[in-house]
């Protein structure tokens, strides 16, 4: 989650997200893409490597993270404690509270973790610069942020996002951040449809008695049937952009980058 003391993430999200994290097909496709990504650069990292989780919340994708790299070190940071007291209680990796713009790290990571964090930012290149100052040279960056501006809403001023990217514009943010960009794709392509009608002409409609928060959060209600459904079909699209597979469509983004 979120990293920025000026309020760029409420923390009442995690009481109300952490418990229906593992069950949510967002975050259950979300957790399949990073965890096949990560999954393939661990083959290509060097034995004892650590990996870097930052902003890792609840530590929902922290223990996915471990799943993936095995015995291998995996360290979770985040700002909030509300959010390290849920991820201590999911994960045994190694915690820490720290701010994103001058982590308390004197060691260099193989691979960063960077999840649905960036778009809380102002300073998004400047923060970029400084977490590849904790990479190894030739380390990876794995990050997700929310695509396409056009899909600009309630849902963003609740979440306290400063913009959404573009594909060609994360591109050039990594690049002038000091990276090389080496894999960028849009996912959750079933997705683009409904969230676009969902939030530009349903939502609006029916939220008018409801603060910008909850309805927000009424779109992580579970509703069975549908979320099996959707878990289903984002699993299959996961597998597939895992393989390196790009999408032209999507609400979210994916980039791999090496520093």
């Amino acid at each position: 989650m979120a990293e920025d003391p000026a309020g760029g993430y409420d923390a009442v999200f995690f009481d109300r997200l952490a418990p229906i994290e593992d069950s949510h097909f967002w975050f259950r496709a979300r957790n399949q893409l990073i965890f096949s990504t990560i999954r393939r650069l661990v083959e290509i990292i060097p034995p004892h490597a650590c990996i870097l989780e930052v902003g890792c919340g609840t530590g929902n994708t922290l223990r996915w993270l471990k799943r993936a790299y095995g015995t291998g070190s995996v360290l979770g940071m985040d700002l909030w404690l509300e959010g390290l007291r849920y991820a201590k209680e999911r994960t045994d990796c190694l915690l820490v509270q720290g701010d994103i713009r001058c982590p308390p790290f004197a060691r260099s990571f193989h691979i960063i973790g960077l999840f649905d964090v960036l778009e809380h930012l102002q300073d998004d290149r400047e923060v970029l610069a400084r977490l590849r100052e904790l990479l190894v040279p030739g380390g990876w960056l794995v990050l997700t942020v929310p695509a396409r501006p056009s899909l600009w809403s309630y849902f963003d001023e609740a979440s306290r996002h400063c913009r959404r990217y573009s594909t060609v514009q994360l591109t050039e943010t990594l690049a002038a951040a000091g990276y090389e960009p080496c894999f960028v794709s849009e996912f959750m392509a079933p997705l683009l449809p409904l969230v676009w009608v969902w939030r530009k002409c349903v939502a609006p409609l029916l939220g008018r008695r409801k603060t910008v928060s909850e309805a927000a959060l009424r779109e992580f209600r579970i509703i069975p049937g549908v979320n099996g459904f959707l878990t289903w079909l984002l699993s299959w699209e996961a597998r597939r952009i895992a393989r390196g597979r790009r999408s032209p469509f999507g609400v979210s983004l994916l980039a791999v980058a090496r520093a």
